[in-house]
């Protein structure tokens, strides 16, 4: 068991909100539209290279890294284990983020050029896992020094969903001063998992009076875990069928293409600008929610159990085994539900004040193109974002310079404040040769020379055709 703790530590140290700090009011970028439907629009058209435009990977764990755990120092390993076991709480988390682009297009109202239209889909995949504190301890260290303390199942909670969203969206500068954008979402999940709200305790109590020293009790115990997208793809990993990998593709694709479970979701932003040169911009995203009906299954176990003696009877050889286990499930309620739920998803909210300066100018004119109005070369400012989480809120804070140093490049540095760092620092870098784009962009730079070390990542790129 303790092999096993320390891989799962090892784990957890390997692997951050869906922040991006770098892509958001970078208006050069299509891309923006995304993270604030109401920033400055500056293109006629646009279109993403099929598959192409943007893929994200973004990963974070809150608590611990890799070199807290397999450092190369002299430190024996059991003690670094104990110790970061002890550190690590249980509202502590592991995240994981991908995004891929797979289309996307917009372009400017010939009807009315202050309205821009963009669409486009795109999968994703969204991960969160907080650490069960009590039960790794129960798992590493034992019970013998834990008597009359419980342990809570309420530790024990985690998500996962993979998902196509189909999107569609305007962006209407209002007057001079106010751009306003919204954009509807159709979400189209291919699989959900989700544990929850768990209850109960195990705690071992000395019986001095009893037959035996210790008895060991679960009491309370009101577990779930919510599936969609599971039964299908286990009946067919457990059929006959010779075509096993073909029948799984032809569902995921069934899934992603609208045949599975439906939801509906909003983003809306804006952008004000209080003078030429300062603005102030603000969003929300994914507010919605998705309905699962379909390949739904919900196991919920509850109960009360005890059993006596110095050590658990669970073995893994023999009829012990399974004796144990036919005896917890004549004890425990065990069902298996194909109920209708509902899951919100995680609202995002950004926001950021600008402050531009540097106006471009030429020696025959004081215009960057005929009846255009000059860009600012540089800006800087701050921005924030949160996102709500299973157990509690997200939060982060970016400071950010942005630097048009040709028409060909431009770039942006940020230095953010989150939940993993308080040195992080990011850097996009778009190029832009005749009306091809190329963008990358990455975070935690300063962690890259030791990745053993890093607690977050997360790297962008994509390419655009922009007019």
């Amino acid at each position: 068991m303790r092999g096993f703790i320390i891989l799962f530590i090892g784990f957890w140290g390997s692997l951050v909100a869906q922040n991006k700090e770098t892509l958001y009011d970078f208006t050069d970028l299509p891309q923006s539209l995304l993270l604030n439907p109401g920033a400055e629009v500056d293109f006629k058209f646009h279109m993403g290279i099929p598959a192409l435009s943007q893929f994200h990977l973004n990963v974070g764990v809150k608590g611990v890294s890799l070199y807290d755990v397999f450092a190369d120092n002299e430190v024996d390993i059991n003690t670094k284990i104990e110790t970061t076991l002890n550190d690590l709480r249980s509202d502590d988390y592991i995240t994981a983020t991908q995004q891929l682009e797979l289309l996307t297009f917009g372009w400017k109202s010939k009807n009315n050029e202050k309205y821009y239209f963009s669409g486009g889909i795109y999968q994703e995949l969204d991960m969160i896992g907080y650490f069960p504190k009590d039960f790794a301890v129960l798992a590493y260290q034992g019970n013998q020094e834990f008597i009359n303390i419980p342990f809570h199942f309420s530790d024990i909670r985690a998500s996962a969903e993979l998902l196509m969203v189909y999107h569609f969206g305007y962006n209407k500068r209002v007057n001079k001063n106010l751009i306003f954008g919204a954009r509807a979402k159709l979400y189209s999940s291919i699989f959900h998992g989700r544990t929850s709200n768990n209850q109960g305790f195990f705690t071992t109590v000395e019986t001095p009076d009893g037959n035996n020293i210790y008895q060991h009790i679960v009491s309370g115990a009101d577990l779930n875990l919510r599936t969609s997208g599971y039964k299908t793809i286990k009946d067919i990993v457990d059929g006959d069928s010779t075509e096993k990998a073909k029948e799984i593709k032809d569902e995921l694709i069934n899934r992603a293409l609208l045949g599975g479970n439906l939801g509906f979701g909003v983003d809306a932003g804006f952008t004000h600008k209080v003078n030429d040169q300062l603005g102030i911009t603000g969003s929300v995203n994914d507010l919605g929610l998705i309905v699962y009906s379909k390949d739904v299954e919900t196991y919920h176990i509850r109960g009360d159990y005890t059993f006596e003696g110095f050590e658990t009877p669970i073995q893994f050889t023999g009829n012990e085994a399974q004796d144990f286990l036919d005896e917890v499930e004549d004890a425990f309620e065990i069902d298996t539900l194909s109920n209708t739920y509902v899951v919100m998803r995680p609202v995002k909210f950004y926001g950021s004040v600008k402050y531009s300066f540097n106006q471009y100018k030429t020696d025959s004119c004081d215009c960057y193109l005929q009846g255009e109005v000059p860009p600012y070369m540089d800006a800087f400012g701050v921005q924030l974002f949160s996102q709500f989480r299973p157990r509690r809120t997200q939060y982060a804070a970016s400071l950010f310079y942005y630097k048009r140093i040709t028409n060909f490049l431009r770039t942006k540095l940020t230095y953010t404040v989150d939940d993993y760092s308080y040195y992080n620092v990011g850097f996009l870098l778009s190029t832009h040769i005749k009306k091809i784009n190329f963008y990358i962009s990455a975070n935690n730079l300063i962690e890259y020379a030791n990745l053993a070390k890093a607690r977050g990542a997360a790297v962008q790129l994509g390419f655009n055709f922009i007019m």
